[in-house]
């Protein structure tokens, strides 16, 4: 399986970025996974609301740009299907086994994802009502799919 994490925003913190690293490590033993950044769009405090359309439509532009037609796609949304580390697992096991062999996982930018995006979205999944950084949510993520990875060959992982 081939998995890309689409995410808005330049990764800057060591210690996120060395998470990362590790799981990315674990994880080359089950599949190939690639991090995309895209840039993210300067956000003033105090916009409109058509500005901030604008900006995640920018956005979406870029994520989008980076995910093919034969790309099962899940977008990273508070408004998602709420999943278990094991619902999840067997959701990858699932498109594995019916062929959707590329899985792009997307993380918007800090006001969320363009519509163009939630319309290309095969999945929304939501991690918790609670709001996260997008740039902790990369290591989550990460960790997550990891951890499907092992729960689907059974392999022993703390829980």
């Amino acid at each position: 399986m081939k998995i890309t994490i689409v995410s808005v925003g330049k990764l800057k913190e060591k210690y996120l970025k060395q998470g990362i690293a590790e799981y990315l490590k674990r994880l080359s033993a089950y599949a190939k996974v690639d991090i995309v950044e895209v840039a993210d769009e300067k956000a003033p405090e105090n916009m409109s609301e058509a500005e901030m359309v604008e900006v995640k439509r920018k956005e979406g532009e870029r994520i989008l740009s980076h995910i093919s037609q034969d790309t099962y796609v899940i977008t990273l949304e508070i408004g998602g299907k709420m999943l278990s580390s094991e619902q999840l697992a067997d959701k990858m096991d699932q498109l594995a086994t019916y062929g959707k062999s590329k899985l792009a996982f997307v993380i918007g930018g800090s006001l969320g994802i363009s519509e163009a995006v939630q319309k290309r979205s095969d999945f929304a999944l939501s991690f918790s009502k609670m709001t996260f950084p997008h740039q902790l949510m990369r290591l989550v993520l990460v960790e997550q799919v990891y951890r499907g990875f092992r729960i689907n060959r059974g392999e022993p992982y703390h829980k």
